[in-house]
């Protein structure tokens, strides 16, 4: 176990190191730790003025990048063999709960934010590709589907899932209601491409199908308290 001086929000694996681990915390900083070497961190970015709430490695081949969204309303691009970020993405006008790498296209990222929206960016590109005002309400996390390069989830406030086809912004997908709180995280199935995962404040997690006319398949009731992150295993198809 690794100790640091403040909260840690999120944490992402490297993709070319199975020892090497990235952790964002409430200073603002991120950290890189190497379970090998159980020290102390083999580097500490310190770049955002607020709370660093995201991290995410990608997950193309032939690039190992690392994107972080923070709470000072910028998103920023990391090479973990450089000391400092290579660039700073300006746009959100809220804080920034959830920066998602695109598992098909290379260079390009999702954010969902407190203000209401959800954006795609590409880092060969400075400003925002796409602005999507997915809630009326703050949204906490998004994820891409792993079978469809144009199909993103957002999980918000307002109790709701929406899916999002890049080719037409205009109405969602597909909507899921049935969490009655806010909605933490959610997680598209590497095995299933209409499946997802979600939890939240309400205490669950629920699994759903999308393509089905009930798409709430299973409302997993555990916890105790809120529930506020999840993954899914690339490895074991049930587990999660």
């Amino acid at each position: 176990s690794f100790d640091w001086n403040d909260g840690l929000f999120d944490v992402t694996w490297s993709e070319n190191n199975e020892h090497v681990l990235i952790t964002s915390s409430g200073d603002g900083s991120l950290q890189i730790w190497d379970t090998a070497k159980t020290k102390g961190p083999l580097q500490v970015y310190k770049e955002h003025t607020q709370e660093a709430y995201s991290v995410d490695w990608s997950q193309t081949r032939g690039e190992q990048l690392v994107v972080s969204g923070s709470w000072d309303q910028t998103a920023k691009l990391w090479d973990p063999a450089v000391g400092k970020s290579l660039c700073t993405f300006k746009g959100h006008e809220g804080v920034i709960y959830s920066t998602i790498w695109s598992p098909h296209i290379p260079g390009c990222f999702a954010s969902a934010s407190g203000d209401q929206t959800l954006r795609v960016w590409d880092v060969k590109a400075p400003g925002v590709k796409l602005v999507i005002p997915a809630h009326q309400a703050e949204i906490l996390s998004c994820d891409w589907c792993k079978y469809d390069e144009n199909l993103l989830v957002t999980g918000a406030v307002d109790c709701s899932l929406k899916g999002w086809d890049l080719r037409n912004i205009r109405q969602p997908v597909f909507i899921l209601l049935g969490h009655t709180y806010a909605i933490r995280r959610v997680k598209f199935s590497p095995f299933h491409a209409t499946l997802l995962a979600s939890c939240s404040y309400d205490f669950t997690v629920r699994f759903w199908d999308f393509s089905k006319p009930n798409p709430l398949l299973e409302t997993v009731e555990h916890h105790t308290e809120f529930t506020c992150g999840l993954d899914l295993s690339l490895h074991n198809r049930g587990q999660v």
